[in-house]
């Protein structure tokens, strides 16, 4: 509920500062527009708990955001219920434009290993819990964040929680190889599918 109303209230001045800037020259825009970016990242500091500077992307935020309170299902990969895995191949999909593997093991290999202390937005948390071998994959938002389909749903935890502190294996930074591999992959499809 208070979610919803929060989301009304922004809403409701978005559409003031748009109507607004209709009466306004060009270059109000810009400041109105720079003015709504700068309320949307202090809004979404104060839920997620992390810090946002001017080069934070909130095309990340934006998704992790709109996908919190997903129900927790293993295998699932929709609105219905998602698991780890599905979940951050979905946001390095939509937010990167990366088609990631689909298990956390699989998606651990594409990766270049990271200390905790040089995490950076959007790399990737590994978890070995209650196993010996990855079990857990989330997306590092910055100030110890992280997002993650956990058996509470899509949310957001903290690796100074004692549970992920304990089970926390490794930091990952999707490796320039594979960036590049995918990259390739995703301009040869666009060019097959504008040739048909």
């Amino acid at each position: 509920m208070k979610k919803i109303t929060i989301v009304i209230a922004l809403f409701v001045s978005t559409l003031a500062a748009q109507a607004q800037t209709k009466t306004s020259p060009a270059t109000t825009d810009d400041k109105n527009s720079d003015e709504q970016e700068s309320l949307a990242k202090d809004y979404l500091s104060q839920i997620m708990g992390v810090a946002m500077s001017a080069t934070s992307n909130m095309k990340l935020f934006h998704f992790v955001y709109d996908w919190i309170g997903t129900p927790y299902r293993f295998g699932g990969d929709s609105r219905k219920g998602i698991d780890c895995s599905a979940f951050t191949k979905e946001l390095y999909s939509s937010v990167f434009n990366m088609d990631i593997e689909r298990n956390s093991r699989d998606i651990f290999s594409m990766v270049s290993p990271v200390k905790r202390d040089e995490l950076k937005e959007g790399d990737l948390v590994f978890f070995k819990i209650h196993s010996r071998r990855i079990s857990h994959v989330g997306i590092y938002l910055g100030n110890d964040k992280f997002a993650h389909a956990s058996s509470r749903g899509v949310a957001i935890s903290s690796l100074d929680d004692a549970y992920y502190k304990r089970y926390f294996y490794r930091g990952g930074r999707m490796l320039e190889s594979f960036k590049a591999e995918l990259e390739k992959q995703s301009s040869d499809n666009s060019s097959s599918a504008n040739s048909n």
